[in-house]
């Protein structure tokens, strides 16, 4: 009787496992592979924000309707800034301002909150905690959409006709999102660590407010200062985006210092995430 081995040459496979340093902690290149779950987080948040509202999505068309209507009371009737921005519609010049920065206040404000809201995934399974704030700009982002078709149905209505600046719109969009993602990330990580911020949040982004070329047109200010306004991540950018919608003289300069602040903010807000992701499984 004889007994036949067999043996084979072929080694195992070995994983190392190693830390992480600089941003490759964040896990910025497994995004992609965790897509899906970006998506279903996405999803979540923005059936949730609809599931149980009495008006349903019709509140993202309320909403900046509702603002614009009354900012145009007001500041556009009572404080006579139609005429500062004539022959444009002052409806429709803020309702440009509006949405963008309704987009910004809201993404911001959605992110700065997801790390805690999802306190019980972050502690239970691992994935890359940066998908939780990006995903929490997707309501925001779809509100933004709805209202933009407000927009154009108002532009049409009151005769204002989009240019060849229109054109630019995408990429100033993608500009206003660096500002968005940058603020809202270093926001995340910052409510987890001092939980009373989350009420100063919304002071700032009041102040911010008056501080963004919304409800007025640059012109108004003294040209020596209206730099002034760039220097915050979304400033210049809303006024170039309005500008582009409305046919009117684009300040390539202050879109191009925003930006530039609003990488900086990104790259900080990243760092930051970096350094304070480790604890949050701790105290999330």
């Amino acid at each position: 009787m004889s007994s036949i081995s067999t043996t084979t040459d072929q080694a195992l496979p070995v994983t190392v496992i190693q830390r992480s340093r600089g941003l490759g902690r964040l896990g910025v290149g497994a995004l992609w592979g965790y897509r899906d779950l970006l998506a279903i987080l996405a999803m979540r948040d923005i059936k949730v924000r609809y599931k149980q509202a009495a008006l349903g999505v019709a509140w993202a068309i309320i909403q900046p309707i509702a603002m614009a209507a009354i900012l145009f009371l007001f500041f556009g009737k009572l404080m006579g800034l139609d005429a500062q921005v004539a022959p444009t519609p002052y409806l429709v010049f803020v309702l440009a301002g509006v949405l963008p920065w309704t987009l910004f206040e809201s993404a911001v404000t959605a992110s700065s909150g997801s790390i805690v809201a999802s306190a019980g995934i972050v502690r239970k399974v691992y994935f890359p905690r940066l998908i939780v704030p990006l995903a929490a700009t997707g309501a925001p982002l779809i509100d933004y959409g709805i209202g933009m078709l407000v927009m154009l149905v108002a532009m049409l209505v009151l005769g204002v006709t989009l240019t060849g600046q229109a054109l630019l719109v995408p990429l100033m969009l993608i500009s206003l999102m660096i500002g968005v993602l940058g603020v809202g990330i270093l926001m995340s990580a910052v409510t987890v660590a001092y939980r009373d911020f989350r009420h100063v949040l919304p002071f700032l982004l009041r102040l911010l407010f008056f501080l963004t070329p919304v409800i007025y047109p640059v012109t108004i200010l003294p040209e020596a200062y209206r730099w002034l306004l760039a220097l915050n991540p979304v400033g210049g950018t809303i006024a170039a985006l309005r500008s582009a919608i409305l046919g009117t003289p684009i300040v390539y300069s202050d879109w191009m210092i925003s930006t530039c602040i609003g990488l900086a903010a990104l790259f900080a807000g990243l760092w930051y995430f970096q350094r304070a992701e480790r604890r949050f499984a701790d105290i999330v």
